[in-house]
């Protein structure tokens, strides 16, 4: 799309150009009368300010832009002199496409499809009176008179300075960002490029025996051997890989290599490592995951090597850290600001950092975290590249990852790795020119989750892929029904009929049952890789079930026998694990906030809730499931927790009952914390859950609901994210024939400069 633009760095990180967005058949079609089609004169918002304002108060009324960038436009407006309209509308909707998780506004693609590429009309507008849509506002305009407005002295310039806009101009297209995230790229830029230069290509006898004493001798090629290899000699590594690839196995290893490899060192200490991840839920798996992984490492053989290599070596003892905090926490988030404590000018105390589920972190909180970490330390970050990317702006991972997959190392990396495990990498995967950022990214490439025999990890693989000019929409179309109409044994493909009362009835019966007779020999006899057995597929019933039969004996006092109420709610929350109803879209009726209160009327009419209308959908009652959607430090909870509310003894009043809500922790001490609804200010019901919010979580059965009509929401990230979630079962629903043919061929294109620095 573009050519590579030139700044102070003197080799290309990221090497290639991002393709630019795709004008979308499927994009919003304009109802507005006002069509494109029949637009001869430019759009009056084109050329007038007054005209521009209240196209944009139109808009805004309607839900498709926020308050804060109309806010933003009027302050330019008033501050300023004669700001040409269109950097005026460049700027509502720079700022627009931040809320949609993009770095900066492209202009050509916004051009090329305005509705598509800003997502209007938004999710769940029923196009009744619509203002005019972009494609309309937009159809006369060409990219040279949009780049040709961009110009005033004190609002826009095109790179350091102090104007609140920036534009990054190549010819092709223009990049328009709010100069606080243009700013973000280029630290982060800075300091990636600081850490790839600075690999260490040596190869000691300890490193190679501290290796071969972590992996064992096999046949085939070791990616996880490498990826130790890899991140132990570089001061930024990056370890990706799908479901069940083994990136938590791999960090553990990876973290008793290094210990090894410091406590050799003469007068050395062990190395300070701290563990990280973007949200509670996230931290607390991968604490779980590592807590067990650590337990399975040869620590005397490696203490024993290490006395060997290094007898005069101050200690001998390799200690690994099981600790696992929340980035906001590990960088001291400072109440009500952007801010932390941690910063470049107070840098972290630690010599090793590990950052879990690295996919979600956006731009801001990594150019955060990369400022605060000390010049000597080591970043180390993990994730799967094609789950959807953070909620917030940006898709760093993805965009550090974007050339994994053919991993461009270089034949200087290639005979190293050689040398140091015994396996030569395949020829595909040797460039010439790979770049500095491609050797420190290894793709574990081997699931140890999902065998051949599974349909979840079949179905994964073929929606990953990327069409191309030899995979063609039509051929990945029959890839993916292949896999569905194959019989897997964890796999039912469920379309709901257009008769209401057919559709009602199949969901309903699925959240309700699980709908295990869907699945062959009804979901009985099967066992995991380890050869245990699995149980069939369950929906709502079966923790509401748990709920009311192992309810501790109401005489009881809560305070005084707090295991047995402990212990209840703790199999409450495992069961209510065993199922979880996932969905693309928050609004409209195949949105989370139309099913959760369909689903409670479904489950009180099975006569496993009980509650009036309004309490259902807005008040308290026993079983409802809430996620935490904001960091409560005070009640020790985070962004996506998820708790359960149960009625409880009362104990200040003695055959009273009252409501509190179950959280798991982390602690093997106190593994319930219980709540009053009351403290809880920032929750949701949670029988459906959006896709964004399952990152980081894993349920037994996995129900996928994609909706009736086509979105730019649907992508093959989504639906990837979304089947993945699904450790056994998997229950993928169209509400409609035909939208995940439409969403597998849909990929997501997070704007950002990131690709051409």
């Amino acid at each position: 799309m573009s050519k590579r633009e030139t700044g102070s760095m003197n080799f290309d990180l990221f090497a290639d150009d991002a393709p630019p967005v795709p004008a979308d058949s499927t994009a919003p079609a304009a109802a507005s009368t006002e069509s494109a089609t029949s637009a001869e004169l430019p759009h009056p918002a084109l050329s007038d300010t007054a005209a521009l304002l209240q196209l944009c108060e139109r808009w805004v009324s309607r839900g498709w832009l926020r308050d804060l960038d109309l806010a933003l436009v009027r302050f330019f407006e008033r501050e300023s002199q004669h700001a040409p309209p269109l950097l005026l509308l460049g700027a509502a909707l720079a700022s627009h496409q931040l809320g949609r998780g993009h770095v900066c506004l492209d202009l050509a693609a916004t051009l090329e499809a305005p509705d598509f590429a800003l997502s209007l009309p938004p999710e769940g507008d029923d196009l009744n009176d619509p203002p005019p849509l972009p494609s309309h506002v937009l159809a006369t305009l060409t990219l040279s008179e949009w780049q040709a407005a961009l110009h005033h002295p004190t609002l826009i310039s095109d790179g350091p300075g102090n104007t609140p806009l920036v534009v990054s101009d190549n010819g092709n297209t223009s990049k328009l960002y709010l100069r606080r995230y243009w700013q973000f790229e280029q630290t982060l830029h800075q300091e990636i490029a600081n850490r790839v230069s600075t690999s260490n290509e040596a190869n000691s006898p300890l490193l190679k025996s501290a290796l071969d004493t972590l992996f064992p001798a096999c046949e085939n090629l070791d990616w996880q051997k490498n990826a130790c290899a890899l991140a132990a000699r570089s001061p930024f590594a990056i370890i990706t890989g799908g479901p069940g690839t083994g990136k938590t196995t791999t960090v553990v290893r990876l973290l008793a290599l290094l210990q090894t490899l410091q406590l050799a060192e003469p007068n050395a200490h062990p190395l300070r490592i701290r563990l990280a991840a973007p949200t509670g839920k996230a931290a607390a798996r991968l604490n779980e995951s590592i807590a067990g992984q650590v337990n399975s490492l040869p620590i005397s053989a490696l203490e024993s090597l290490l006395s060997e290599h290094s007898p005069a070596s101050t200690s001998s003892v390799i200690a690994i850290p099981t600790e696992v905090t929340t980035l906001h926490r590990l960088l001291g988030a400072r109440a009500d600001t952007r801010h932390f404590r941690h910063n470049a000018a107070n840098p972290l105390a630690l010599d090793v950092l590990v950052v879990d589920e690295a996919s979600m972190v956006d731009i801001e909180m990594m150019t955060a975290l990369l400022s605060a970490l000390p010049a000597s330390a080591k970043l180390v970050l993990l994730g799967d590249k094609d789950q959807l990317a953070s909620v917030e702006a940006g898709a760093v991972l993805g965009d550090l990852c974007r050339r994994a997959d053919a991993a461009h190392y270089t034949s200087a990396t290639a005979q190293w790795l050689a040398e140091l495990t015994g396996h030569p990498l395949p020829e595909a995967l040797i460039d010439p020119n790979g770049q500095p950022l491609d050797q420190a990214i290894t793709m574990l490439r081997v699931s140890h989750r999902f065998t051949a025999q599974s349909g979840i990890g079949q179905l994964a693989q073929a929606i990953n892929q990327p069409l191309s000019e030899a995979l063609r929409e039509r051929d990945k179309h029959k890839a993916v029904h292949g896999v569905l109409n194959n019989g897997y044994a964890d796999l039912h493909h469920l379309v709901l009929k257009p008769d209401a009362q057919n559709e009602d009835s199949a969901l309903e019966r699925l959240v309700i049952t699980g709908s295990p007779q869907r699945f062959p020999n009804a979901g009985e006899n099967r066992t995991n890789f380890k050869g245990e057995p699995i149980a069939p597929p369950t929906g709502y019933q079966h923790y509401l079930n748990t709920l009311a039969s192992e309810r501790p004996d109401t005489v009881l006092a809560f305070e005084e026998n707090g295991e047995n109420y402990d212990a209840w709610a703790k199999q409450v929350l495992n069961a209510y694990s065993s199922f979880q109803l996932l969905c693309a879209l928050r609004k409209g009726p195949w949105g989370v906030e139309s099913l959760n209160l369909r689903i409670a009327k479904t489950l009180r009419r099975e006569k496993l809730l009980f509650g009036n209308d309004h309490t259902l959908e807005k008040g308290w009652f026993e079983g409802r499931p809430v996620l935490v959607t904001q960091n409560d430090y005070g009640l020790k909870l985070m962004n996506g927790d998820i708790g359960i509310t149960l009625v409880v003894p009362d104990p200040r009043t003695p055959g009273r009952t009252l409501l509190r809500v179950a959280f798991p922790t982390s602690d093997a001490e106190n593994t319930i914390h219980w709540v009053l609804p009351s403290r809880l200010h920032a929750v949701e019901t949670v029988f459906a859950m959006t896709v964004h919010k399952s990152q980081g979580s894993e349920f037994q059965h996995t129900a996928l609901l994609l909706p009736q009509t086509p979105n730019p929401i649907l992508t093959r990230e989504l639906v990837y994210t979304g089947i993945t979630r699904a450790r056994d079962w998997l229950t993928l629903i169209e509400a409609k024939r035909g939208i995940l043919n439409d969403a597998v061929t849909r990929e997501v294109m997070r704007v950002s400069g990131m690709g051409r620095l």
